[in-house]
């Protein structure tokens, strides 16, 4: 056939009128690329290159399995059992093939790519409601719609690339028997899930918009935009809309963010395709870039912030995000985005993976420019803000996480105003993430642990204040939804950078704002100040965990530990997993715990005040079929107690060398914390932090500064100092 498709007469219907006009430029027509690309892939491999070494790889891959017998089973297991997963890598094969195909004309890919088709069109029509389905989106070939809609953006490009060459025959026995029932059953048929505003709806929208551009369906692609009725009220523009905030952050974290954005981006790509008139990439001040830099941003060491339902082996190597760096570079070529795809090391044979694929050849790759952001929340981005602290950006530079977003919808964690800390490369204090063993069929079927709602949402799994062992909206995610942290100020520059912010609604009648800071001392020394004020109208239990990986070093604290027999620390809001394995008044001014992770030690320490306990939990009580991995955290308390203020260091120090047998300054350094606030006169926080009477410093905090160019004098010791903006790290003179 000819490598350059006919015209297609496609026609949209306007999402406001019901008059029809014209849309596909001439030469168009492939559902994600021009003619001309496609001539282009077709020439490239004939030359040497990361594109042809992908498509030798790919096409060895295929070739192994052309003569192995078509195998499609009845559906019958859930995610990550044998049915499940023979369908999924059917629908990676077929759109490989169909890849293949496009590039080589060679019938023995067109010919594995309908022979499945037909299979699947012979079986479809009659395939009753999954026997697993899951009860709110139940799917045929899957337990649940989403993995429908997964498959159908597949296999679309699949017949994509072969449909032409097929007969007018067999291409209405597949579209009539398979991808006209598929995509009446996502639509049509599942209207709560098509017209969500969700990732859910988002993958939905995204197969049935491009099967509309395939089988010359424009009713379809108007319906995949504007929702069911065409008003508007669902559809992936409301999901572009709604879903991401003005800087391209996805409310429910960057896991789903990950998750969500292959049909986003290839979808638009097939939009931008067919209707460029559309300038969907244009949409929301080019929102679609926004989200994919955003996703990148969102990550430290490779794998993404593991905040709220996060699974946290997933990283920049993501496919997902492959076809966004692929699909942003083609639209502005960026040379960061291409360091971001060396490191993924996956080629696409699609338009805009050749160009990738060209440009890292010529070796154009520059350091993608990680930076300190506050990722704002919400349709307007004023609902609350995830901040991203980093210093010293190298691969083992520290950042810190601030995590004051909205709920997260039923993602989120019950978690306002929690953090984060990594250094050399690691997470050092950690975010337990989701409670699944995803697509293990034996670990509850793959399907999120009942654990999962039971503890990994919960406060307590988190690094925030709880009360009266409570979870913040008593652990009910429509209340948590409705609010969210209001951020005060956030300020950076060389050697302090600093956010604050403050959550109203978590407890009834009680307040807590928290302010961190993420300090590169000019001595070299790098340590984050945690300020958390609780405002109360009553007296209550105060619960303020720090869950740290690593190996339990000492700590000043005179600790009882229960060596031989261990209870849970709680009954409930997931307390009940947690053993209590030691506890300890301290009689010090400071409650320090040291641990070593890797070759770093840490400290945490926290001024001790109204009755202050220590205690050390390890996760893993009421827990029968060891569902929960057993990380450990220490736990500053206090009870009866009405205002009070949690004030901490943690601080990263020394070095421990097993190879070479030496250990340097495992030992905290730090003499001295304070708040001395009423050491002055003008209203602002000062906390004062020394290290010995050679280095001291002083962080001042002005929350009522009208800009970051206000300066205010102020005096303290004896002396004159001047804060600008919001805050400053003041150093003492000896």
């Amino acid at each position: 056939m000819s490598l350059i498709r006919k015209v297609i007469g496609i026609v949209f219907v306007s999402c406001s009128v019901a008059s029809f006009s014209s849309a596909v430029a001439a030469e168009s027509a492939y559902l994600l690329e021009s003619a001309d690309q496609v001539a282009a892939m077709q020439l490239a491999i004939a030359s040497p290159g990361r594109f042809t070494d992908e498509f030798n790889k790919q096409r060895q891959r295929i070739d192994a399995i052309l003569d192995a017998l078509i195998n499609i089973p009845v559906p019958a297991d859930a995610g990550g059992g044998y049915t499940h997963e023979v369908h999924k890598q059917n629908y990676v094969n077929m759109r490989m093939a169909g890849r293949l195909y496009l590039l080589t004309q060679d019938d023995k890919y067109l010919n594995y790519v309908k022979s499945h088709l037909n299979g699947y069109a012979a079986m479809y029509p009659s395939l009753p409601l999954h026997p697993k389905k899951k009860e709110q989106t139940p799917g045929k070939l899957f337990w649940q719609s989403l993995n429908e809609a997964m498959w159908l953006v597949h296999v679309i490009q699949a017949y994509d690339a072969v449909k032409d060459s097929l007969s007018a025959q067999e291409q209405q026995y597949i579209e009539t028997q398979l991808f006209e029932p598929m995509v009446d059953y996502l639509s049509e048929q599942s209207p709560d899930t098509f017209n969500k505003v969700h990732n859910h709806g988002t993958w939905a929208t995204a197969a049935v918009g491009m099967s509309g551009y395939v089988l010359d369906k424009p009713e379809w692609v108007e319906k995949s935009l504007y929702g069911l009725d065409l008003s508007g009220k669902g559809g992936f523009m409301r999901q572009l809309d709604e879903l991401f905030s003005p800087q391209g952050y996805y409310n429910e974290g960057p896991y789903y963010q990950r998750f969500a954005l292959l049909p986003f981006v290839i979808f638009a790509q097939a939009i931008d395709n067919n209707e460029p008139e559309r300038k969907i990439f244009e949409h929301r001040d080019e929102i679609l870039t926004k989200a994919t830099n955003a996703t990148v941003q969102l990550s430290y060491g490779g794998l993404f912030f593991g905040i709220n339902d996060a699974i946290k082996d997933k990283g920049i190597n993501t496919i997902e995000l492959v076809h966004g760096i692929a699909i942003a570079y083609n639209l502005d070529p960026q040379s960061g985005l291409l360091k971001i795809a060396e490191e993924q090391d996956t080629i696409l044979l699609t338009g805009y993976g050749l160009s990738v694929a060209q440009a890292l050849d010529e070796q154009k790759q520059t350091a993608y420019p990680f930076e300190s952001i506050v990722f704002s929340d919400g349709l307007n981005g004023d609902e609350g803000a995830l901040v991203v602290l980093r210093q010293n950006q190298s691969e083992a530079h520290q950042t810190l996480v601030f995590k004051a977003t909205s709920q997260g919808l039923g993602h989120g964690h019950f978690d306002k105003l929690h953090y984060m800390f990594y250094n050399q490369g690691k997470e050092i204090v950690y975010d337990y993430g989701a409670a699944r063993f995803l697509n293990i069929e034996a670990k509850y079927g793959g399907h999120y642990l009942p654990e999962n709602n039971a503890y990994a949402k919960q406060t307590i799994a988190h690094n925030t204040l709880i009360v009266d062992e409570t979870s913040h909206f008593d652990g009910n995610t429509s209340t948590g939804n409705k609010y969210h942290p209001d951020m005060l100020f956030t300020e950076l520059d060389e050697h302090l950078q600093i956010s604050s912010a403050s959550m109203s609604n978590a407890y009834d009648n009680i307040v807590f704002d928290r302010t961190m800071a993420l300090v590169n001392a000019p001595s070299g020394k790098i340590f984050v100040i945690d300020i958390l004020n609780v405002d109360s109208q009553g007296q209550h239990q105060y619960d303020l965990p720090v869950h740290f990986y690593g190996q339990y070093i000492d700590s000043n604290v005179a600790m009882n530990a229960n060596t031989t027999t261990q209870s849970p620390l709680g009954s409930q809001n997931g307390y009940q997993y947690l053993w209590l394995q030691a506890q300890g008044k301290p009689v010090d001014e400071l409650a320090r715990v040291t641990w070593l992770k890797d070759s770093t030690f840490y400290s945490h320490s926290t001024v001790v005040e109204n009755g202050q306990e220590l205690l050390m939990v390890r996760i893993g009580a009421n827990d029968p079929n060891f569902n929960l991995i057993a990380n450990q955290a220490l736990i500053n308390r206090v009870k009866g107690a009405g205002d009070h203020q949690f004030l901490s260091v943690l601080e990263a120090h020394g070095e421990y060398n097993g190879a070479k047998e030496f250990t340097r300054d495992a030992a905290s350094q730090i003499t001295e914390l304070r708040d001395v606030s009423n050491e002055t006169s003008e209203g602002l926080t000062l906390i004062k932090i020394s290290f010995g009477e050679a280095e001291q410093y002083v962080l001042a905090i002005n929350a009522n500064a009208a800009n970051e160019q206000s300066k205010m004098t102020f005096e303290y010791a004896g002396s004159n100092h001047v804060i600008t903006g919001n805050a400053e790290l003041l150093q003492l003179a000896n």
